[in-house]
C-alpha cells in the first residue's frame, strides 16, 4: 500500500493508445482491397451501358437522316442507284483513230503507198479474170436486220425500237457527212481509175457503223453478236478490194470513220432524248442512206 503523505505524489501509469481506428495500417489495406473488388464488379455494368447509350444515340441519329431523306427528296430517288458516267469516253475512240489515222498517212507516205499496191496485186491481180461481185452493196445492212430481227422474235436489245431507231439515223447522218465531205476534199483516184471519189471507202464506213450498232445492242446479251457484225463488216472490206474500187487505206479509214460515227451516235443520243422527246413514243423514222456513192433516205415505221 501507499500511504499518501506529506510530499508525496501518485505516479500515473502512461497508457500507451494507438488513436482513431481510421489511422491504423490494417483500415487502409482493407479499404484499397474493397475499392478494387467493387471496381471489378461494376465495370462490366458501366461498359454494358455506355454502349447501349451509344446504340440509342447512333439510332436516333439514322433515324434523324431517314426523316431528312424522306422530307428534302422525292419518293422515287434511288440511293442505291449507279452515279452516272459523264465525260467523254476518249478510250473507245482508240482503234478507230488509228484506223483513219493509217487511211490519211497511206494517202502520202511511199511505204504505206507501197503496201497498198501490193494488197491489189494480192486481192485483184487481174480485173479482166475476177469475177466482181455485188453483195458489198448489201452486206452493210445485214446488222440492221439483225438487230430489228432478233428484236421481233423476242430477244431484247439494250434500247427500244424509238431508241434504237434514232440511234441507227444519227449514225447515219454522221457517217454520211463525213464520208461524202472527205471524199470530196481528198480527190483520190480509185484502183480501176473510174472516178476520183477513192477515199474513203463508204460502203466499209456503212458497214462498220452498222456492225458497232449490232454490238452496241446486243453486247449485254452476247458478245458473239459483235464478232458476226464485224466478220460482216471486215468482208465488206474485203470486197471492196476485191472488185478494184478501192485502196487498203481507203477501206481502214471507212472502217475507223463507221466505228466512230455510231459510238458518236450512242453518246450524243441521251442529250438528244431529254431534250427533245421525253416521254414521247415515235413510231416513224426517216434515215438517211448511202450506196455507191449516192445518198438518199429510209424510212422505219413501227405498225
Amino acid at each position: 500500500m501507499h500511504q499518501e503523505g506529506k510530499g508525496y505524489r501518485p505516479v500515473k501509469k502512461k497508457v500507451k493508445s494507438c488513436g482513431s481506428p481510421f489511422n491504423h495500417p490494417l483500415y487502409f489495406a482493407i479499404l484499397l482491397y474493397s475499392i478494387q473488388y467493387v471496381k471489378k464488379i461494376i465495370t462490366p455494368f458501366l461498359l454494358a451501358s455506355a454502349l447501349l447509350s451509344g446504340t440509342a444515340g447512333f439510332g436516333q441519329y439514322n433515324n434523324g437522316l431517314s426523316a431528312i431523306k424522306r422530307d428534302t427528296l422525292p419518293p422515287s430517288f434511288n440511293w442505291n442507284e449507279a452515279t452516272a458516267k459523264k465525260g467523254f469516253p476518249y478510250q473507245s475512240f482508240i482503234v478507230p483513230a488509228v484506223l483513219v489515222t493509217y487511211g490519211f498517212t497511206s494517202l502520202h507516205n511511199d511505204a504505206l503507198l507501197s503496201v497498198n499496191n501490193k494488197f491489189k496485186e494480192e486481192i485483184y491481180t487481174d480485173g479482166s479474170s475476177n469475177q466482181k461481185t455485188q453483195i458489198d452493196n448489201y452486206l452493210p445492212f445485214l446488222p440492221i436486220v439483225a438487230v430489228y430481227g432478233l428484236n421481233a422474235l423476242g430477244i431484247e436489245g439494250k434500247n427500244n425500237f424509238r431508241d434504237r431507231t434514232m440511234i441507227l439515223g444519227l449514225s447515219g447522218i454522221i457517217v454520211g457527212t463525213a464520208v461524202f465531205s472527205i471524199k470530196s476534199l481528198s480527190g483520190e483516184t480509185r484502183p480501176d481509175g473510174s472516178d476520183k471519189y477513192s477515199f474513203p471507202s463508204g460502203h466499209t464506213a456503212a458497214a462498220f457503223a452498222t456492225a458497232e450498232f449490232l454490238r452496241q445492242e446486243y453486247k449485254d446479251v452476247s458478245p458473239w453478236y459483235g464478232v458476226a457484225g464485224y466478220a460482216v463488216a471486215a468482208a465488206t472490206g474485203y470486197l471492196r478490194m476485191y472488185n478494184n474500187k478501192h485502196w487498203l487505206g481507203d477501206v481502214a479509214a471507212g472502217a475507223g470513220i463507221g466505228i466512230m460515227s455510231t459510238k458518236l451516235a450512242y453518246w450524243i443520243y441521251p442529250v438528244i432524248k431529254h431534250t427533245l422527246f421525253k416521254d414521247k413514243e415515235v413510231s416513224t423514222v426517216i434515215m438517211p442512206t448511202y450506196q455507191d456513192g449516192s445518198f438518199g433516205f429510209g424510212l422505219v415505221h413501227r405498225f
